[in-house]
């Protein structure tokens, strides 16, 4: 039986202009082809560099991206593995004070918490430490960590809210 397809994308938050060439090596042989990615200044941090990649190959890509390119020092990355018939997705998370952080995603792109570890975080009595142990489980972290690099730049979408009523 084939490896089914997957499909992905790859987000680099921030890195070294110097670390630019090496990550795109790095994801083109865990692809299986040579890649470019379109750069742009990172404004959240000065001197950082930015870029998104979309990625079709094997299911199982994601994992290998996000280890091809991991524990370079001040680089900040997600990458994503969309589920397929045959396989769960995946979003690797990497910040340089956090490390990697690992969910599964179902189909509609929300995380899926096995229910081993949410039964595990319900056995806490203290309320906060439940809690503690349910941001680990989403990456709460990561994401907070990461999510001032996610919207930074002229091609951000701004979202205006207007109170009604």
């Amino acid at each position: 039986m084939a490896t089914p397809r997957a499909r992905g994308v790859v987000f680099i938050h921030s890195a070294p202009k110097a670390l630019c060439p090496h990550l795109e090596w790095a994801v083109g042989r865990s692809i299986g082809r040579a890649v470019n990615f379109r750069w742009h200044d990172q404004p959240a941090l000065t001197g950082a560099r930015r870029a998104e990649f979309v990625w079709d190959a094997p299911a199982g890509t994601g994992a290998a991206i996000a280890t091809a390119i991991r524990g370079w020092e001040h680089l900040r990355f997600e990458v994503t593995e969309e589920p397929t018939a045959r396989s769960l997705g995946g979003r690797w998370m990497h910040t340089p004070d956090l490390g990697v952080h690992y969910s599964q995603m179902d189909a509609a792109g929300s995380i899926a918490v096995p229910e081993e570890r949410i039964r595990a975080a319900m056995e806490n009595l203290d309320p906060l430490e439940m809690r503690r142990e349910l941001d680990i489980a989403l990456g709460t972290a990561w994401d907070d960590e990461l999510e001032v690099f996610r919207t930074a730049g002229d091609d951000a979408p701004v979202v205006w809210l207007h109170k009604v009523g």
